[in-house]
């Protein structure tokens, strides 16, 4: 049997200090919680909680011929891109499916970031690899990087005195400058919980530092720890997609319902067969529904009609804290993917009634 090389993330005997129950994650050793999901959830929906995210993905493509590249390998137009703006992407496969969604961070001119799963490192640096056919300068440094999310509406209170870099960011934008005394780290505002924040990205070799410095700066808040699965609670009650769950190799962007980020104004890997999918229609889509009997929807739980027929799947479902009401995301065919439309969750072989319901479940 084949024993898979768990990697370490550079903070993680901080989180072992801090009683953190470590879980292996995307090939990681990664903290899942601290004190308990629904009190870190909330937390971070109120007040400000910190991930520890160094588990994702850094490439760094530079020079002549970086915006060909990312052009012709994602879906979302970069070019619209200036310094310090930040995109939502994704990157399709020839057979209809999606290689990995990333975010592609414009740092300065011909340099970019692309920030990709943990879970697909190898994968999404082969395809950049194999693509590269110009011969573009690309760095991969998800090694050498730690990757810090500071989530909430408390988020900017609580770092604004660390760095004289101006937070009060923009969605989707970055920025580059002097944080707890470190130079050259990264801060964006891309947030994947919907509760707004800041992602700091820097050195393993500056982890502690930074660490500490934040631990202190969260004091004055009452800043808590929070885990990875917390944050997949906080996602999914925004109706984000999580890769492996509601996209993957087999699910087209259009299915998901990401039609948003597929721009049709060039030519990308599989763009034609994408384009005529969004001409003539899907048979299935990605819909947010919440149950309207007791029970809890998981991954890949049938969803069926009311006699019992099969018609779709779930691929993420959660009791939502914030909501107190079970919530999910899942495919179905697209005759049910109307609002309101019924459905029914297969729970223990009985159908459970639930409704389709626009996204996202939280409104905030």
């Amino acid at each position: 049997m084949e024993v898979l090389d768990i990697k370490d993330i550079a903070l993680k005997q901080k989180h072992i200090d801090l009683g953190a129950k470590m879980v292996p994650f995307a090939g990681f050793n990664m903290p899942l919680q601290y004190t308990g999901l629904t009190e870190e959830h909330l937390n971070v929906r109120n007040n400000v909680g910190v991930f520890d995210v160094s588990h994702m993905g850094e490439f760094m493509v530079r020079g002549e011929g970086a915006l060909e590249l990312i052009q012709r390998i994602t879906s979302n137009d970069a070019s619209v891109l200036t310094p310090g703006k930040v995109q939502y992407s994704c990157m399709p496969n020839y057979d209809g499916g999606i290689v990995d969604d990333l975010l592609v961070y414009m740092l300065d001119e011909n340099e970019y970031m692309l920030v990709v799963n943990g879970a697909n490192l190898d994968k999404d640096w082969n395809w950049l690899v194999k693509h590269n056919t110009s011969n573009v300068e690309i760095e991969d440094l998800s090694s050498s990087i730690s990757l810090l999310a500071v989530q909430g509406p408390n988020a900017q209170k609580m770092l604004a005195p660390l760095t004289n870099l101006d937070l009060d960011m923009v969605y989707y934008t970055v920025q580059r400058g002097i944080f707890a005394g470190v130079d050259n780290v990264i801060i964006s505002s891309t947030g994947y919980t919907g509760a707004g924040g800041f992602e700091i990205y820097f050195d393993n070799k500056d982890a502690e530092t930074i660490w500490n410095a934040v631990q202190e700066a969260g004091k004055a808040v009452n800043m808590k720890m929070a885990g990875l699965a917390c944050r997949d609670t906080l996602r999914l009650e925004m109706g984000f997609c999580l890769y492996g769950n509601d996209i993957n190799d087999t699910t087209s962007p259009i299915e998901a319902g990401l039609g948003w980020i597929t721009k049709f104004t060039k030519d990308f890997v599989n763009s034609d067969n994408l384009k005529k999918q969004k001409e003539e229609g899907v048979t299935r889509k990605l819909v947010g529904f919440e149950l309207l009997e007791r029970g809890i929807p998981r991954h890949d739980y049938e969803i069926v009609d009311a006699d019992g027929n099969n018609i779709g799947i779930v691929t993420s479902g959660t009791m939502a804290p914030s909501l107190n009401k079970a919530i999910g995301m899942g495919y179905v065919k697209k005759e049910y993917a109307k609002l309101d439309s019924e459905i029914y969750i297969s729970i223990r072989d009985k159908g459970i009634k639930a409704k389709v319901v626009k996204m996202p479940f939280y409104k905030g």
